[in-house]
Formats: structure tokens, C-alpha cells, sequence
């Protein structure tokens, strides 16, 4: 056959393959300029075709975090706490103001502003929104920043793809919104590869972040992390600073957060950092009173990988045992909507004991890894779904299961 009928005979074998439709690409632009002068950020969202966008419809909470709305096409509220922009036909614009600092109870901040710089959540940024469009259409969602004169940075837990912009891609979500923690202003930042995950530590300049401390943690730990969780971020950043801050650890979509004075490792023997980066890597979500099972799951591991790396003797771990043997004796049940430090203990304790039996009745061929890498397929995971994942690992009913600490 001579080389062209080859080539016409390819070229119509492979259109014949080819799918009947592709989704067609709307881009989606989000613009964020921080206004320090009044603890503001403003932001805007951009769709380029909006034709075939129907509606979104904000969750606005009820903190009053957000002011000045503007948009083409409608804007209308529902109530105090819903915000519902039907966009107009072409390129469509909605604006809107919202509040960076957001200060708890304590007087601490789980967000803040300075004149130096802005740390914060981007779910907070975008609101979470239900969004109807066509099946046929795709967002390709960009993140752009505006950095007040004399501040030098900005990092996030994307891709960056320019100067201070960002490509926000989660195949999870019908609406990609720039999740996860953002650090802009004076900042410094410390990189390493770690795996196929690009890892970045960063703090505003003076906050007093060990960054080279938190690298070289996660290089001792990385390997364990990795066999144990199946799913490697392709970018994981790390923030912090110090006072007012929140005084612990805040684990997000692609990143966390570490108060500047926590230890990396703590005086009972775990680590706030390593138990963070288990919420990352591991992403279970908890439902039915089981929250008990994401929170001792990441304690559990803050324990284990340290070991498992070689970072603590059978002596330390025998002593971390009976620390919280003595920290959870009074708990009489793990079935709550928001676990304590007590219960959280007494729930690492659970899980140490599962493990033991998983290898026992195994052969040591199986462990409690099988039944964490089950519950992260999950969208959420209650006790029942834990309980029948590890008896399927055995094979058999559990022992350690049939507690009434789980009823």
C-alpha cells in the first residue's frame, strides 16, 4: 500500500476511535488583590464563556466575611448565608470584598493579615458553591494574585504556572476552587523533592519557622508515609507563623499549617507535623459519630512512621503506650462527632491492638495499612465500614472490634 493510502487509512482508523464529543474548555479566572490597609482581599471570578454556566449558589456562612458583591448577569441573596450569581451570556465577572483575619474565642487566629503579609485558607477565599452547567462544558480554572507594593511572594498548595498564578485542578470537584493554604507578603521558603511531591516550607520573615528542621523531618519519614498511602500530592506546602496564630496544626487540601513553637516532635513521643501529613496523604473523612477514626487513624501513623523509620526504640514506644493507657482511662466510648485528646488516645490504642490481630491471624502478611488504604477509597467512612474492612482482611470477626467502645 503506497505511504499516503497508509496514512489516510490510519487517520481514518484513529477518528473512528476517537470519542463523538470532547468537552468543550471554558477558562475560569480567579483574581485576588489583598488590601491590608483593611484586612480585605478582593476577588473576582471570571468566566470567559458563561453562556453555558447556569447558576452558583455561595455558601456565605455566618460571619459576615463577605461584602460588595458585583456582577454581570443576576446576583441575589437567599436568606443571610446563600448567594446566587446567574451569570449573563458572554464573559461574565462577579466581585466581591472578603475578610482575611478570622480570630477564635481564645483570641488566637485561624487566618490573618498584617501590612507584611496575609496567611489564610483559599476556601475561604472562594466560598464553596453548587454549581449547575452544562454536561458539556469543562472549567479550566486559574488563580491570579495582586501583591500590595513591597510584598515579595505568594505560595500555594497548586501548581504554579507564572508569575503569582497558579493552576487549580481537582478532578473531585465540578467547581475547582483554589482550597488549601496561601502565604503571601515577606515570606521566606525553603524547597526539596520528596518522592514524585514537590514540597515547599514557608513562613512570613521573622515568624520563626524552622523550615530546614520540618525538610529534614519529612525526608526521615517520607519513605514509611509513602508504602503506608498509595497517593503522593504532586505539591505539598507547609506553612506557619507564630503568635496570634492558632497554637497547633491545620491540615488542608495539599498543605498545612504548624504553629512556629510546636514541636516536631512532642514530649509524649508524637508529632503534630508527621499526624498533619497523615490527614493529607490519607484524606479520610469521617461520618456516623466515627470521627474517632480519622483523628486516631493520623495519631496512630504520627507514631508508627516515626517508628518505622527508626526514629524511636521499643523502650520509647512501651513508654508512649503507657502514656495514653493513662490519658484515656476514663473514656467509656469512641462514637462522637468530635474526638478529644482523651479519645483520640484511647483510640490509637484501638488501632495498635487491630494491628496486632490483622498480623496475628495473617500470618503477618496483612496489616492495619490494608485497612487504611480501604477507607481512603471512601467518600466518608463510618465505624461500621471499619469494622467490616478489617474483618475481610482477616477473614474472620474481630475480637478487638467487639468492643463496647465502639457501640
Amino acid at each position: 500500500m503506497p505511504a499516503r493510502l497508509k496514512l489516510l487509512s490510519a487517520t481514518l482508523l484513529l477518528s473512528l476511535s476517537a470519542p463523538l464529543w470532547a468537552a468543550k474548555k471554558i477558562d475560569l479566572d480567579y483574581h485576588v488583590r489583598f488590601l491590608p490597609e483593611s484586612d480585605q482581599a478582593e476577588v473576582s471570578l471570571t468566566l470567559e464563556q458563561a453562556d453555558l454556566v447556569r447558576s452558583l449558589t455561595f455558601d456565605l456562612g455566618d460571619k459576615d466575611y463577605y461584602s460588595d458583591f458585583q456582577a454581570d448577569g443576576s446576583w441575589q441573596l437567599d436568606g443571610a448565608e446563600k448567594g446566587i450569581w446567574q451569570p449573563g451570556k458572554g464573559q461574565s465577572k462577579l466581585s466581591y470584598k472578603v475578610r482575611i483575619s478570622h480570630p477564635r474565642k481564645s483570641g488566637s487566629f485561624d487566618a490573618r493579615m498584617t501590612k507584611d503579609w496575609a496567611l489564610l485558607r483559599g476556601d475561604n477565599l472562594v466560598p464553596s458553591a453548587h454549581l449547575i452547567k452544562d454536561d458539556s462544558i469543562e472549567l479550566v480554572a486559574r488563580l491570579q494574585f495582586e501583591l500590595p507594593k513591597g510584598w515579595k511572594g505568594v505560595e500555594t498548595g497548586w501548581p504554579r504556572i507564572g508569575e503569582n498564578r497558579f493552576r487549580i485542578d481537582n478532578p473531585t470537584r465540578k467547581l475547582d476552587r483554589p482550597t488549601g493554604w496561601i502565604l503571601a507578603g515577606k515570606i521566606g521558603s525553603r524547597r526539596a523533592q520528596l518522592g514524585d511531591t514537590d514540597v515547599t516550607v514557608a513562613a512570613p520573615v521573622g515568624e520563626g519557622l524552622r523550615r530546614m528542621d520540618i525538610i529534614t523531618l519529612l525526608t526521615f519519614v517520607w519513605p514509611e508515609a509513602q508504602a503506608v498511602f498509595p497517593r503522593d500530592p504532586a505539591k505539598l506546602l507547609i506553612v506557619g507563623a507564630g503568635d496570634p496564630m492558632w497554637r497547633g496544626g491545620l491540615s488542608a487540601p495539599n498543605s498545612l499549617f504548624m504553629h512556629s513553637d510546636r514541636p516536631l516532635v512532642s514530649e509524649n513521643g508524637t508529632s503534630s507535623l508527621v499526624h498533619e501529613l497523615v490527614h493529607v496523604f490519607s484524606r479520610i473523612r469521617d461520618t456516623d459519630k466515627s470521627d474517632w477514626i480519622s483523628e486516631g487513624i493520623a495519631e496512630y501513623y504520627a507514631i508508627e512512621l516515626m517508628r518505622r523509620a527508626g526514629g524511636m526504640s521499643e523502650d520509647r514506644y512501651q513508654a508512649i503506650r503507657k502514656k495514653l493507657i493513662g490519658w484515656s482511662k476514663s473514656v467509656k466510648t469512641l462514637r462522637t462527632e468530635e474526638s478529644s485528646g482523651p479519645i483520640t488516645a484511647r483510640a490509637v490504642l484501638l488501632l495498635q491492638e487491630l494491628d496486632r490481630e490483622i498480623r496475628k491471624s495473617t500470618n503477618n502478611q496483612r496489616s492495619l495499612d490494608d485497612v487504611t488504604r480501604g477507607l481512603m477509597r471512601l467518600d466518608k467512612a463510618s465505624t461500621k465500614d471499619l469494622i467490616e474492612m478489617s474483618e475481610n482482611v482477616m477473614g474472620h470477626a474481630s475480637d478487638v472490634l467487639d468492643s463496647p467502645l465502639l457501640r
